[in-house]
């Protein structure tokens, strides 16, 4: 075992072994020194005892770690030693220790999946922001400061409500881990929604209509179908997304509770105008079950994200999202076609309260089948520029 005091010099001027390996000692710093490979690769180290066992713990490599840095970490690991700490069996319990990618899927296979019937969601936002920003992390060193960046950027990219949500979701998933001990700290604590939401109002004209519509025929065609059955059904996106072939039915498309937002299942007309859309598609389908088929994964189309964002800029109208698709062809069955508010309402899908509820068991179908129908020609008219017609008054009679 050599003594020696350690300079930079000193440790410049040591060549590497014929074979296996040399190491040398710093006599001023008890337990601290210097491995060198026959590759010439220089290692700081330190040995103690723990509990009688003779322990050593890797500091780092030189220069990367030079010599007053790694005498530093030698000096605080004795520290460690002095009060019956294990610092190899640290640094080894941190280098095991969850990653944030790690977190996320306990999460998602504990919790979310088997609670959340949004959990889609979640898998989502952690796929497009969470994962990428701090996958490899280790989960209890992600900071506040990190997170603040992450949602700035998501509101830079024009998306300010996407980044709520996204919080609510970070702050779920480290909370869902304090319970499961899995980390001690939720990054999130105090930190607020970077954007004040308002509910949404916002219903496309028909010349927003007719560029929304256009955006939609440049992307590829289960694509393009998708967004136009929104259009077409004002159903969500995702009930759309997981659409099944074995689902469609004479006319009739059969939301299955498991993917409806409410779990509750839920009949859909389709009109002359949806049934050509889906008449287009099968062909893209290589028989998958889905009617939008991942072209990557077993399953249905997950992400549209990026296909919303060429849409957006492509149609280039001002504040519009897709879910106002939805609103707008709610609003405009009502206040064009005359259509009552209770059947756009079971249209929608949307749950009601009360007694009435309780005791109304119609299934509304003819009524949904002649307003999504009525609106399938309405929409025909705007994309070809036709001015409404007396037509639309018989329209109006007929569903009232």
């Amino acid at each position: 075992m050599q003594k020696n005091r350690f300079t930079t010099r000193f440790i410049d001027s040591i060549k590497p072994p014929q074979s296996g390996r040399d190491e040398y000692w710093e006599q001023a710093t008890p337990g601290f020194g210097l491995r060198v490979s026959a590759s010439g690769r220089k290692t700081w180290v330190q040995m103690y005892r723990h509990h009688g066992r003779l322990r050593r713990l890797t500091l780092g490599t030189y220069p990367a770690l030079e010599l007053k840095d790694a005498r530093d970490l030698a000096k605080a690991s004795r520290r460690k030693v002095e009060k019956g700490l294990d610092p190899a069996s640290m640094k080894l319990a941190d280098r095991n220790a969850e990653t944030f990618d790690e977190l996320a899927d306990e999460y998602l296979e504990q919790h979310a999946k088997l609670r959340k019937r949004s959990w889609r969601k979640d898998e989502l936002a952690l796929k497009r922001d969470l994962r990428p920003a701090f996958g490899h992390h280790k989960a209890k060193d992600i900071k506040r400061r990190e997170v603040h960046a992450l949602l700035d950027r998501i509101v830079a990219r024009g998306a300010p409500i996407q980044a709520n949500r996204t919080l609510e979701i970070l702050r779920k998933i480290f909370n869902w881990g304090i319970t499961r001990e899995i980390v001690e700290t939720n990054p999130c604590h105090m930190i607020e929604k970077p954007s004040a939401e308002h509910q949404r109002e916002r219903v496309l004209n028909d010349d927003e209509i007719r560029a929304w519509w256009t955006a939609f025929e440049g992307e590829t065609p289960l694509m393009s179908a998708m967004f136009k059955l929104r259009l077409l059904t004002a159903q969500r996106g995702g009930e759309i997304s997981h659409m099944r072939w074995s689902d469609i039915d004479a006319g009739w498309w059969t939301i299955p509770g498991e993917f409806a937002k409410n779990g509750r299942t839920h009949r859909v007309p389709l009109s002359p105008q949806a049934m050509n859309v889906l008449a287009k598609v099968g062909q893209y389908g290589n028989g998958s079950p889905w009617v939008f088929p991942s072209p990557t994964v077993d399953g249905p189309i997950k992400s549209i994200w990026k296909a919303t964002a060429r849409i957006q800029r492509t149609a280039r109208v001002a504040d519009a999202v897709p879910h106002d698709l939805r609103r707008t062809v709610a609003s405009r069955m009502t206040g064009e076609l005359g259509i009552n508010r209770l059947t756009v309402s079971k249209i929608l899908n949307h749950v009601e309260t009360g007694v009435t509820a309780v005791y109304d068991r119609h299934s509304y179908d003819a009524e949904k089948r002649q307003a999504l129908h009525a609106w399938g020609k309405r929409l025909d008219d705007i994309l070809s520029g036709e001015v409404p017609t007396a037509a639309a008054n018989v329209v109006r009679l007929q569903v009232n």
